[in-house]
């Protein structure tokens, strides 16, 4: 299944890209979400990031590696894969990307892709992670304002 948010910006792709750490990372977590950021390394390639989140109770963990970046005049974007996820998804891959679209404006694109055993449960936790995605583009703008 897939999932993809675009967030306008009126900040250079520079100015954005340099603030995509682990202040922005936790920030854009909704604060219903019990999640926890164990470890951040960075959006270089090789760099994990380590999740611990409660799901109905449950503790489970989440590591995602970062596995491809790109840095140019008009795109900085990096990818996140999933190493081990939480029940029940089975494949992971977040494509972050900083767009150019013009002097000072910019578009930061969240394309996903997941999956899970059987499409029924991809399609089952898709309203629950449209919802969580959904969110990014105004806390974006917010984080981004000043």
């Amino acid at each position: 299944m897939k999932l993809l948010f675009r967030t306008p910006l009126p900040q250079p792709v520079k100015a954005v890209a340099k603030k995509f750490d682990r202040h922005l990372f936790d920030y854009l977590t909704p604060a219903w979400a019990s999640v926890k950021t164990v470890r951040f390394d960075g959006c270089n390639v090789g760099d994990e990031i380590h999740l611990l989140m409660k799901l109905g109770g449950i503790p489970q963990e989440w590591v995602s590696v970062i596995t491809e970046t790109r840095d140019e005049p008009q795109e900085w974007a990096f990818v996140d894969e999933g190493k081990i996820l939480p029940w029940p998804l089975k494949g992971w891959r977040h494509q972050h990307r900083i767009l150019r679209t013009g002097e000072f404006r910019c578009e930061v694109i969240d394309d996903i892709t997941y999956e899970c055993a059987t499409p029924a449960l991809e399609k089952m936790i898709y309203p629950l992670l449209w919802v969580t995605f959904s969110m990014r583009p105004g806390r974006y703008k917010k984080y981004f304002r000043n």
